[in-house]
Parts: structure tokens; C-alpha cells; sequence
């Protein structure tokens, strides 16, 4: 993942902007780790000036996401910048996979099942558990069994061991036997209209775009470097409700693949002129 959304924030402005903090991490998924996972602070105001936000509130930002060891201070060659955390890097290198690997579950990679007790003494912890399988796409079954395709046997093995969480749970690999269609079953644990809906928003807000390019050509590198973070933006969460459960299971025509076709076309588009605009504000 070339973003970290859920550690830097997920909340949006009043008027459904994203946040300076989910911004900055963005730009160091996509820009500050070519650059040996480091930005000047010259670099990051630059770069966050062209996308609306002013020094002021990225100064503010950042010392927030240095509270929580998502970006370090260090300076290089006598200038003042920042890099990502360890577990910062970790967290990006997962969701790489994740947002641009665009993976598709069959029925027969089976399930990942959850199942966990949390003492009640140790609220914060369940809270926290259904928090981070929630975040990983996981359809709640009943109270402290949660499902997902069993691709995503390792990803949240590797999660709950990072969280600190693992005592808590047991993992298992599952198959349906009976007795309910599995289809309908699917449409009680994940909220596949509300999923649904998003990727039509998606879909309706980026492809006039990817239409426009593709007749007129791409627009200026600034510009393409605006639109190339608000499009990252508004998808890189939409991977994690979709565990990428297998078609079969799923309404047809289901928009999940439109929108990331749409995702992977506009990423096509517009990566290397937006790239081209950051160097420049990183090496001007």
C-alpha cells in the first residue's frame, strides 16, 4: 500500500476532504520512500502546498504523526526532514499488495475464520480487535467469529501479531458445508450495498476524467499530480471492505470490478506525469 490510512487518521474534513495527516503519509508512500524514505521539510510544504494545504497545518500534522511513530525527524546533508517509521514501512510494503495488487478470491481458496474472547476486564482490546479486522475487510458471522476469503489467512496473522493481539484469537482455515446459500449468507456478514454504493461514487467521480485523458490527453504534470492523489485517495480504502470475495458469491454485474478497472486505468494514466511534478518540487 503506497498509503496509511488507518494509522494517520481516517477522518475527513466537514467539507470531505481528505485530512493533512492522510495526506502527508500518502505522499511518503509514493514519493518519500524512492527517496531513501526521506523528505526535506522544504519538500513536504512544497508538495502539500500544490495539493491545498498550507505550512502551518502540515508543520501541525506531522508532529502529530511523530507522536505516534508513523514518521521520525532526521536530518540529511544539514537540512531539517522526516522518514517513516519501521512499522510505517511495514504497513505500506502489506498494503502495496493490497491496493494496487487488485486480488480476486475463488471459492476454492476456502475461508480465514476468527474467532476471539476478550475477557471484559480488557474492553479496549475487543474493541480493538474488531477495530483491525474491520480495517482487513473481515465479515462479522456472530459475536467474536469473523470470516474472510482465505487469502487473507496470512495478512491477518501478521496483523494481530503486529497489534499485539494474537493471544487473544484463534485463526483457522474453513470450508462451508451447509446449510444456507452461501450467497445469502455472504449479504448478512458484509454490508455489500453500502460497498456497493461506494464504488459507484467512485466510479461516477473518476471516469469523465480517465474519459477526458483519453481524448484529450493528460493535463498539465501539476495537475496531474493533483488528480493523481485525489484518485489514490478516494480508492485506496475501498480494497479493505472488499476482502476481494470471489464472484460467484457477490451480485452480478458487481461494481467492485468496474471501479477497479477504472482504478487501474487511471493509475496507468496518470502515475509518471504526477511523478514527474513531485520530483520537481522535491529537487527544484
Amino acid at each position: 500500500m503506497r498509503t496509511l490510512a488507518r494509522a494517520s487518521g481516517t477522518e475527513e474534513s466537514r467539507l470531505g476532504e481528505p485530512q493533512p495527516r492522510r495526506l502527508i503519509i500518502t505522499i511518503y508512500g509514493l514519493y518519500g520512500r524512492d527517496e531513501h524514505n526521506w523528505l526535506s521539510v522544504a519538500a513536504l510544504v512544497r508538495l502539500m502546498g500544490d495539493l491545498g494545504v498550507d505550512g502551518q497545518s502540515v508543520r501541525s500534522s506531522v508532529s502529530r504523526l511523530k507522536r505516534r511513530d508513523l514518521l521520525r525527524s532526521l536530518h540529511r546533508a544539514g537540512m531539517a526532514g522526516y522518514a517513516l517509521s519501521p512499522a510505517s514501512l511495514e504497513v505500506l510494503r502489506e498494503g502495496d499488495v493490497r491496493i494496487f495488487g487488485r486480488r480476486r478470491a475463488t471459492l476454492s481458496d476456502g475461508w480465514a475464520l476468527v474467532v476471539f474472547s476478550v475477557p471484559e476486564t480488557e474492553r479496549a482490546k475487543r474493541h480493538e480487535l474488531r477495530t483491525r479486522l474491520a480495517h482487513l475487510g473481515f465479515g462479522t458471522v456472530a459475536p467474536g467469529v469473523w470470516l474472510a476469503p482465505g487469502t487473507m489467512a496470512r495478512d491477518v496473522q501478521d496483523a494481530l501479531v503486529r497489534g499485539q493481539l494474537a493471544a487473544y484469537v484463534d485463526v483457522f482455515r474453513a470450508d462451508h458445508l451447509g446449510y444456507a446459500d452461501l450467497a445469502d449468507r455472504v449479504r448478512q456478514w458484509w454490508d455489500l450495498d453500502g460497498l456497493s454504493v461506494k464504488y459507484a461514487q467512485f466510479t461516477d467521480r473518476y471516469r469523465p476524467l480517465s474519459q477526458r485523458i483519453a481524448r484529450h490527453g493528460l493535463p498539465a504534470d501539476r495537475q496531474a499530480f493533483r488528480e493523481y492523489v485525489s484518485m489514490l485517495i478516494a480508492w485506496q480504502r475501498l480494497p479493505y471492505l472488499d476482502p476481494g470475495l470471489p464472484l460467484e458469491l457477490l451480485p452480478a454485474g458487481w461494481g467492485g470490478v468496474v471501479a477497479g478497472n477504472l482504478f487501474a486505468e487511471m493509475n496507468e494514466q496518470l502515475n509518471e506525469a504526477a511523478m514527474r511534478h513531485a520530483i520537481s518540487l522535491i529537487h527544484p
